[in-house]
């Protein structure tokens, strides 16, 4: 059912997004104690809960502790002061965390598996940070630019002259078997020559400490808000640690998006109404939508709440009446985007949406069709289309992978699926894919006939050591509480007019020990990332 919206910047906020206060935070000098609330928590001076020496994360490179139980470049003021701390007080801050999620209403939803549930969840916080020195997060955002840059000339190209598909760059059989190929795109001109707005790339580090890409997300990419939360609990949990380093900022990212999709408008529209489209309570980052079209002062609206008019503009049907919307932040594939178009029995979009994104009366963001660079297997590629598309050497690495639609290296992936993590190409969340090491006989079987009957729809790589962190974890008393788990990184990039990378980016740890799934729906949590001078 449609729910009428009041116009207005603000209409959109639900509820749990009504403007907090934080938590009263004190720091009392000489007294060496800190409040949470109005309770005192005393932070003495004894020997030292965590030694360094005895954490072990044997054949991993651990961004904060070095093999001989030394501190990282950086690390050293994190570690001293968590090795302050007992085993009780680092249980009231991560309870603390905890309370801090709670209350601010910060979940997500897990649709399959045996963690399921029909309800939302509390985000799962460790109260460890990740630091990255700022000189080498220099070097990771110009990698980062660079990389979406040739995405974007590939969606450009492959929606006009094709001419990458001309000279063999990426042959033509990948395209015309690409499930997210959209003919009805060809030939459209979106702004500034860009497809995709926002991006999510999935950077990891392997045992020798080198970085690589592990995948990029170009349709709907989630988890932005996480990052925003992480460090908004952080500075609840642990207030002092921002005394000790210069901690660059992320709280603009919502600023940077709204400039980002205002610099999309239609000619002429000098004050743009900018909505987020989501599909509805129930999608698993209903708490993004929610989140960010709050903190744009967009609005927050369902497809029932869009219309388009004769005059092939979009509308927003509020108590007021209607009001003309410029930009739209979708967060709904391209499917549902339009049902007159797309799927016809979708009811998550609005009828005639292509059309007025075609007439160019309103802009979409992520622009349909973009998933045709979202694809595990075109990732292979990009390496070739930084050369090809901007002449320039890239910056970051892949992961070495292998096509399952090129002969050879399905027979060497099949003979190897023990030794291999095996992705379809277009699933994400973790789901789809064969942790071959994992996984048993009888699952590699059966995967192997699913990739033997649509070997374009596969895509493999190295089973990598991913680098772990310190991690808070096992019950109080256990002994040695600070353990080494798994983690990646997703940093987000805004193209419009400009481009802008986020400080850092949405930590995700695998919390169960040996795993390397890190994604929540897989039963991973997050941290907050610092980049630090």
């Amino acid at each position: 059912m449609s729910r009428l919206r009041q116009a207005g910047p603000h209409s959109s906020a639900p509820a749990s997004c009504a403007k907090r206060q934080p938590p009263q935070t004190t720091r009392v000098r000489g007294a060496n104690c800190i409040i949470f609330g109005h309770r005192p928590f005393q932070q003495r001076r004894w020997e030292a809960a965590i030694d360094w020496k005895k954490y072990h994360a044997a054949g991993v490179w651990d961004e904060l502790v070095s093999p001989a139980g030394k501190a990282r470049p950086g690390a050293g003021p994190l570690l001293r002061a968590l090795s302050r701390l007992k085993d009780e007080d680092l249980k009231e801050r991560q309870d603390a965390a905890e309370l801090a999620v709670r209350s601010m209403g910060i979940t997500f939803t897990v649709y399959s598996g045996p963690d399921a549930a029909s309800t939302d969840r509390a985000w799962p916080f460790d109260i460890v940070p990740r630091l990255i020195q700022k000189r080498q997060w220099d070097a990771i955002a110009k990698g980062l630019t660079q990389r979406v840059r040739a995405l974007n000339a590939f969606i450009n190209d492959i929606y006009h002259s094709q001419r990458v598909l001309r000279d063999g760059v990426v042959p033509a059989r990948y395209i015309e078997k690409s499930r997210e190929f959209r003919p009805r795109c060809v030939g459209i001109d979106p702004p500034h020559g860009v497809w995709a707005h926002v991006c999510g790339t999935d950077l990891v580090r392997d045992k020798d400490g080198a970085l690589y890409v592990l995948e990029d997300n170009l349709r709907v990419p989630s988890g932005v808000s996480y990052m925003l939360e992480n460090r908004a609990v952080m500075k609840r949990v642990f207030p002092e640690l921002f005394d000790k380093y210069v901690i660059h900022s992320v709280d603009d990212y919502p600023q940077r998006l709204a400039a980002c999709l205002r610099s999309l408008a239609p000619e002429g529209r000098s004050s743009p109404r900018i909505v987020v489209l989501t599909p509805g309570i129930h999608n698993s980052a209903y708490f993004e939508h929610a989140y960010l079209a709050y903190a744009m002062g967009a609005d927050l609206v369902e497809g029932a709440d869009l219309m388009v008019g004769k005059d092939d503009c979009v509308y927003m049907q509020t108590i007021a009446g209607r009001v003309r919307v410029d930009v739209i932040y979708r967060r709904i594939d391209d499917l549902f985007l339009d049902p007159s178009v797309f799927n016809p029995d979708s009811v998550l979009g609005a009828p005639g949406l292509m059309r007025a994104w075609q007439a160019g009366n309103v802009a979409l963001a992520n622009a349909p069709g973009c998933g045709v660079a979202d694809d595990k297997v075109i990732y292979t590629f990009v390496p070739d289309l930084v050369r090809y598309y901007l002449g320039e050497k890239p910056i970051l690495n892949n992961v070495p992978s292998y096509r399952c639609v090129e002969n050879e290296s399905l027979e060497y992936v099949l003979d190897n699926l023990d030794k291999l993590v095996v992705k379809p190409a277009n699933e994400s969340g973790g789901y789809g894919m064969l942790m071959g090491p994992a996984a048993s006989v009888q699952e590699r079987n059966a995967f192997a006939k699913e990739v033997r009957a649509n070997p374009r729809n596969y895509m493999a790589q190295p089973m990598l050591t991913l680098s772990s962190a310190p991690t808070l974890v096992g019950p109080v008393g256990s002994g040695q509480r600070m353990q080494p788990r798994h983690l990646d990184l997703r940093p987000f990039i805004l193209s419009g007019a400009e481009t802008y990378v986020t400080m850092g980016g949405l930590t995700r740890v695998a919390l169960k020990k040996g795993s390397m799934v890190v994604n929540s729906s897989q039963g991973g949590g997050s941290k907050d990332t610092w980049v630090v001078d």
